[in-house]
Order: C-alpha cells, then sequence, then structure tokens
C-alpha cells in the first residue's frame, strides 16, 4: 500500500533539497523524522512536514486499525524543479544584474504492508449487556478481596489461646439465654392451656 504526498512550489532551489533527501532516501518514517530533527539544514523541515503528511494520507487510507506509522518506510522521495521568478538587482551607474529565484516541487511516497483486522464478534445487546456485567462484578469481587486482605495485614496479631477462650464462654452465655427463653415460653403456653 501506497501513500503520497506532494508540496510544491517549495521556495529554494532543487538542488538544495536534494542534498538533504539523500539522508533520509529508503529509511522508515520514525528514522527519516529524527534525522531531519537534527540536521542543520533549510530544506530539513519542510521535508519533514512533507513525510508526516504523506505518513497521514497512509493511515487514512488503510485505517490506524490495519496500518501504524512505526510500520511505513520511504519508498521514494523526488525533486521537480518548479519556475523560476526572474529578478533584478540595482547596481551602479544605472546597471540591473538580473538572478532568478528557483522553486521546487518535492514528492513523497511512502509504503507500508497492512496487517489482516481481526473479525470482531457480532452479539446481541443482551449478551453485550451480561459482558459488562460480568466485567463489572469481576472488577468488585477483586477490590473486595483486596480490602479484606489489607484489613487482615493491619489488624495486630492477638495470641489465638486468649482469643479463644472469651468467645467460648460468651458463646456458652449467650445459648444459656437463648435456652432460658425458649423453656419459659413453652412452659407460659402448657399453663395457658390448662
Amino acid at each position: 500500500m501506497q501513500a503520497t504526498a506532494r508540496l510544491k512550489f517549495l521556495m529554494m532551489s532543487p538542488r538544495k533539497v536534494r542534498r538533504v533527501i539523500t539522508l533520509v532516501k529508503g529509511k522508515s518514517v520514525e528514522e527519516a523524522l529524527s534525522i531531519l530533527k537534527f540536521t542543520n539544514k533549510a530544506a530539513a523541515l519542510p521535508l519533514a512536514k512533507t513525510i508526516k503528511s504523506a505518513t497521514a494520507n497512509a493511515l487514512s487510507i488503510e485505517g490506524t486499525s490495519r496500518i501504524k506509522a512505526e510500520d511505513l518506510a520511504i519508498a521514494s522521495i523526488f525533486v521537480d524543479e518548479g519556475p523560476r521568478a526572474k529578478r533584478i538587482q540595482f547596481r551602479a551607474m544605472g546597471r540591473a544584474y538580473r538572478y532568478k529565484k528557483r522553486f521546487a516541487h518535492l514528492t513523497v511516497v511512502v509504503e507500508g504492508e497492512p496487517k489482516a483486522e481481526e473479525p470482531t464478534k457480532k452479539m446481541s445487546k443482551k449478551a453485550a449487556a451480561e459482558e459488562e456485567t460480568k466485567a463489572v462484578e469481576q472488577k468488585t469481587t477483586k477490590k473486595a478481596g483486596k480490602a479484606k486482605a489489607e484489613k487482615e495485614k493491619a489488624k495486630p496479631k492477638v495470641k489465638a489461646k486468649a482469643k479463644a477462650k472469651p468467645k467460648a464462654a460468651v458463646v456458652k452465655k449467650v445459648v444459656e439465654k437463648k435456652t432460658t427463653t425458649k423453656d419459659d415460653a413453652k412452659t407460659l403456653a402448657k399453663e395457658e392451656e390448662k
């Protein structure tokens, strides 16, 4: 898959641009942009912009799900000569020296191999809602488990024997109270029947 970007009427001579192009020809897009970032030439900035534009064109054609910017490389890059603007420079004794301002047309072609998209599951609204609720429940149970573990770690450790005795005594008292109240209720019921 290829994508192109063109920069027309760049106000720079093609010869100056070609010197910078040789640095990035055939490189990957990331590598080319990093080289241009530290290149001390005037043509580096417009060249970097054009490469970024070609990359964006490739991503818009294929889509970001199928191709990434890291997968792209510069297939071809070239400069054509544009029109020349004729200008004059005034000199001494009424003379005028002529000179030409050169323009350039820059073309960048970027290519990369798109990956096949993974087929997505088509599911009903009910199934999607069920999956969401399951995910939420799993998250909450994980959080609750973590909270319990943290509480247990935070509690001071007490000897097991000392803890067991008071609990047993409390349980016996509670059981005795319950049995007496039940017995009292039974005896009251029997007396009322007689």
